[in-house]
C-alpha cells in the first residue's frame, strides 16, 4: 500500500479544499481517504501540495505537433510511423503535465486507415510508453472539401494527399455509414465530426454547416447504436442548432453560438468542450491573410460565448485542441477559462468530474474510494489561484508514480 501525504486534498463536488490530504492507494486504486497512515503503509510525503484528481483534456491530438514537426510539411512529409513516434514525446509531456485522461479528437491525416491513436493507446496500457489514458476517436469524420479535409489546410491541387473513405472523407449517407463502421471495427472510441468550417481551414465561413441533416443523423445513428457518443467541430450558431438537433453529443469550440443555440445544448443535455485558450494563443502570423482575418474576427467571440454557456447551465468539459496550444501546456486552458470568468472550483469540475461523465465512465474524476488512482499535486491552492495547475509536482496514474518533484535519492 502507498499513502500519499500532503497539506490538502480538493474535494471536486464541493469545491473545497479538505486538510490535510491523506489518500491511501492498493494496487491501481484508491482504497481511502483521510486518517489513518497504516504502519506498513509506503509514505509519499508531498509537503504543502495539494492533491487533485488527474487532470482531463477532451480535445487533444497526440498524432499532430511535437519536437520536430514542420507545419507546412507535415501532412505530405511524415509517414505513419514518423508521427506514432513523435507522439510518444506528446503522450509523455501530457501525462507530466498532470492530464491522466485524454480524448484523442480525430485523425485527419494520411494513414493508410491505420488508427494510429488506438494503437498509441495500446502501447501507453501496455505499458511500453508513458502516457494518459486515451479516448481515441479514429479518424475524423469531414465531408470533401471540409474542414477536417486536410488538403484544405495548405490549398493543394486535385490529387495531392487524397483521403479516403476508411480515413474519413465520406460523402452522403452509404459512405459516412461505411466510414463510421470502420472506425469501430478498428478500435474508436467515439466518432469525430466536422459540423462546420472552421478558422485555420480555406473553406470559407467558419460557421458554414458542412453536413446535411440526413448526412448528421446518420453518423449519429451508427454511433449510438454501438454505443458510442459523437463530438462534432462546430463553430456557427445554426450549424450548433442543427447538431443538436440530429443527436451530436458534444460540441467542439461553439465559438459563434447564440442564445438559441446555448438554450438547446442545455435543454438536451448535451456538452461543450471549451478550446477557449487557443483563442488568444494560437499563432496565426504566418497564415495567409485570409485565415488571418478570419481569426481576428472568431477569436474575441469565443469570450462572451463561454461565459453565455456556463451562466446559462451548458455542460462545459475542458479541451485544449492541442497542438492548437503546445503539448504539456494544456493547464492554460484551464487559467484562461479563470481568466474569462468562471469560477476555479467550476473549471476544475470541467477538466475532471464532467470530462468523465462526458467519456462515460465513473471510474475517476473524484479522489474516492474505489476510483483510479489517478492523482496529481499542485504546489498550492488551485481555488486560490488556478495558475499553480500548470506547475504540476506529483503526478500518480492507475498508482503508479509519473512524476515525483519532492523524490529524494
Amino acid at each position: 500500500m502507498i499513502t500519499l501525504k500532503a497539506a490538502g486534498l480538493l474535494d471536486v463536488d464541493a469545491g473545497v479544499i479538505v486538510r490535510p490530504g491523506i489518500v491511501r492507494v492498493e494496487d491501481d486504486r484508491i482504497v481511502g481517504i483521510g486518517d489513518p497512515i497504516p504502519d506498513d503503509s509506503e509514505v509519499i510525503d508531498l509537503g504543502d501540495s495539494i492533491l487533485l484528481p488527474g487532470l482531463m483534456d477532451m480535445e487533444v491530438n497526440l498524432l499532430m505537433g511535437g519536437r520536430g514537426e514542420n507545419p507546412g510539411l507535415s501532412q505530405v512529409q511524415d509517414d505513419p510511423p514518423t508521427r506514432v513516434l513523435r507522439a510518444v514525446g506528446n503522450a509523455r509531456r501530457t501525462l507530466r503535465a498532470g492530464f491522466t485522461t485524454v480524448r484523442n479528437l480525430g485523425l485527419f491525416v494520411k494513414t493508410g486507415g491505420y488508427l494510429l491513436d488506438v494503437a498509441l493507446g495500446k502501447a501507453i496500457d501496455a505499458g511500453w510508453i508513458d502516457g494518459p489514458r486515451i479516448v481515441p476517436a479514429g479518424h475524423a469524420i469531414t465531408p470533401t472539401g471540409g474542414h477536417l479535409d486536410p488538403t484544405m489546410f495548405a490549398a493543394f491541387m486535385p490529387g495531392v494527399l487524397e483521403l479516403t473513405i476508411e480515413e474519413g472523407i465520406a460523402n452522403g449517407v452509404d459512405e459516412i455509414r461505411k466510414a463510421v463502421r470502420y472506425q469501430i471495427k478498428h478500435g474508436a472510441q467515439l466518432i469525430k465530426v466536422c459540423c462546420s468550417g472552421g478558422v485555420m481551414s480555406l473553406t470559407g465561413e467558419a460557421g458554414a454547416q458542412h453536413y446535411s441533416d440526413e448526412e448528421l443523423r446518420a453518423i449519429v445513428d451508427e454511433a449510438h447504436r454501438r454505443g458510442l457518443r459523437v463530438a462534432a467541430h462546430t463553430h456557427g450558431a445554426e450549424a450548433v442548432k442543427h447538431a443538436v438537433a440530429c443527436g451530436i453529443d458534444c460540441i467542439e469550440h461553439g465559438f459563434l453560438m447564440d442564445d438559441e443555440a446555448i438554450k438547446m445544448l442545455v435543454a438536451n443535455d448535451r456538452f461543450l468542450v471549451t478550446t477557449r485558450r487557443l483563442a488568444q494563443a494560437m499563432d496565426v502570423s504566418t497564415a495567409p491573410k485570409v485565415l488571418q482575418d478570419k481569426a481576428a474576427e472568431m477569436f474575441p467571440k469565443a469570450e462572451t460565448s463561454i461565459k453565455a454557456a456556463y451562466e446559462a447551465g451548458v455542460k462545459i468539459a475542458v479541451g485544449t485542441d492541442a497542438p492548437a496550444i503546445p503539448h504539456g501546456r494544456n493547464a492554460d486552458e484551464l487559467v484562461t477559462l479563470v481568466e474569462w470568468g468562471m469560477p476555479p472550483a467550476a473549471v476544475l469540475r470541467a477538466a475532471t468530474v464532467v470530462a468523465a461523465e462526458l467519456i462515460n465512465t465513473d471510474d475517476r474524476g473524484r479522489l474516492a474510494e474505489g476510483l483510479l488512482a489517478d492523482i496529481i499535486a499542485v504546489p498550492g491552492d488551485p481555488l486560490e489561484d488556478i495558475r499553480v495547475t500548470q506547475t504540476v509536482n506529483f503526478v500518480m496514474k492507475g498508482g503508479k508514480v509519473y512524476r515525483n518533484e519532492y523524490a529524494t535519492n
